[in-house]
């Protein structure tokens, strides 16, 4: 029996269009770029992710989530800066007037990859996408009445300051976190669920005294471990946590604590840590709120190390710019001192978290004279807990495997059934959806009440009670 990890260009998209995890979203219109739906399973499997980083962070961390709206006034984005700085470079072909990203002219040697034609220069593009808020009364008003699709979840966070304060008894630190759609028009996305115009985030914004930002109660649980750094300046290099603060590579422990527990997260979720690095931003990318920024990346066979996390230190940025704008208080009062706090934020891009579970997931395997796709979801992160088949559809299989079935949905386990083909043809289509247990209803389980249980990743098969499938499964 051999094990190989599937690299073919090509195979993780189709797996996912034909198993209903991605579909190109207005396919039958001819598709839009940028836009892709989720099919069954992989609604599943995003939402487990999602569960998964609110327990890691709801209940791992006690941060309070919140729900903002996803579209905000022309003011909020004034104030942010990102009408002014959040925008690409593009340049466009001179002859189908295709539009690029200058930093994808430089990869495709300045030639237009449609038509081969030149490419020039087509100045800024502001990534946002506007809209309008109610109906203008006048031409005055028309400012007042432009509205923009959120381009991040954090802003919402940020307006909310006030009232998160006085929610958290005026007491620092405090973690918030929020799961979203965000929108960017993107210049060129056509990098499958790697550059979306509408996608998901799960951003966490930590409001700490900018004089504690050393001292993160935290920090002894994690300064052990040893990650893969990519310093602005310098070569890749694998630092203990402790060593990357103190040194100055990280800029403090509160960065570094969240550095460290991002990585604990993708682990923990099955994405191989050595997959996995850190990288930090060049001054010439950092974003304009930024003070420093560490991306974690993924190593991709198709699109080599790619962002699917950042976490950077935002200072005190936000909180007083919207403070200028709005003239609104956005200090702590701590007696007679006024502190206005810095943040640390995790931002995880859940739809490319999701894509590089499904590439580090799927393996071949030859069994015999067969071979088998399997895709090595962790347990509590398969779309499909497990499948239940009759042996045979007569002689009261199919009726006690139904029976089993709905026992098991009863406990809100989320099983599928299946009845259709040869035992082995359900065991390869479960394999490949990585659903972790295949049940199988026999003759034995008409006489003893046990079933045969399959192991998907070692295709072991033991026998179980019917009563203790619940607790085995679990």
């Amino acid at each position: 029996m051999s094990n190989a990890k599937v690299d073919r260009r090509e195979e993780i998209e189709e797996l996912a269009r034909r198993r209903g995890f991605l579909w190109q979203a207005f396919e039958i219109y001819g598709g839009v770029a940028g836009f892709y739906d989720y099919g069954p399973l992989g609604a599943l499997l995003k939402r487990r992710i999602e569960a998964e980083w609110r327990r890691f962070y709801g209940i791992g961390e006690g941060f309070y989530e919140i729900e903002a709206t996803t579209i905000g006034p022309r003011d909020v984005f004034k104030a942010s800066g990102h009408l002014k700085s959040f925008s690409d470079m593009a340049v466009v072909c001179k002859d189908c007037k295709t539009f690029f990203r200058m930093d994808e002219a430089i990869d495709i040697d300045k030639r237009c990859p449609e038509c081969g034609g030149e490419l020039v220069d087509a100045g800024e593009f502001n990534l946002m996408f506007q809209t309008k808020i109610g109906v203008p009364k006048g031409e005055s008003e028309q400012n007042n009445s432009t509205g923009y699709l959120r381009p991040e979840t954090a802003q919402g966070i940020f307006i909310d300051f006030p009232r998160l304060l006085r929610f958290n008894r005026d007491k620092l630190p405090l973690g918030v976190i929020q799961i979203g759609k965000a929108y960017r028009n993107e210049i060129s996305p056509r990098k499958s669920i790697i550059r979306l115009r509408e996608f998901t985030m799960a951003e966490a914004e930590v409001f700490v005294d900018p004089g504690e930002k050393n001292k993160h109660p935290g920090f002894e649980t994690v300064k052990e471990k040893v990650l893969r750094l990519v310093p602005a300046e310098g070569a890749q290099e694998e630092k203990s946590l402790e060593q990357a603060v103190k040194s100055g590579i990280i800029a403090n422990q509160y960065l570094g604590y969240h550095v460290a527990r991002v990585g604990e997260f993708l682990e923990g979720i099955g994405i191989p840590g050595d997959r996995l690095r850190f990288r930090q931003h060049r001054k010439d990318e950092m974003a304009h709120y930024a003070r420093d920024c560490w991306d974690a990346e993924f190593f991709s066979n198709r699109y080599s190390w790619m962002e699917i996390v950042g976490v950077a230190d935002r200072g005190d940025y936000d909180l007083s710019v919207h403070a200028s704008f709005s003239n609104t208080d956005m200090c702590v009062h701590d007696g007679p001192e006024k502190i206005i706090p810095h943040v640390i934020e995790p931002s995880f891009g859940i739809d490319r978290i999701v894509y590089a579970l499904l590439e580090s997931s799927l393996y071949k395997e030859q069994v015999g004279k067969q071979k088998r796709k399997v895709l090595g979801f962790k347990n509590e992160i398969a779309p499909i807990k497990a499948a239940v088949f009759p042996l045979l559809n007569r002689d009261g299989l199919k009726e006690k495997a139904v029976e089993v079935f709905q026992a098991l949905r009863d406990e809100a386990i989320l099983v599928e059934y299946d009845d259709s083909g040869s035992i082995g043809r359900r065991y390869r289509r479960q394999d490949e959806i990585g659903t972790p247990y295949c049940i199988t209803i026999d003759y034995d389980t008409l006489e003893d009440g046990t079933v045969t249980i399959r192991e998907r990743d070692t295709m072991k098969q033991v026998r179980v009670p019917v009563a203790e499938i619940k607790e085995f499964i679990a």
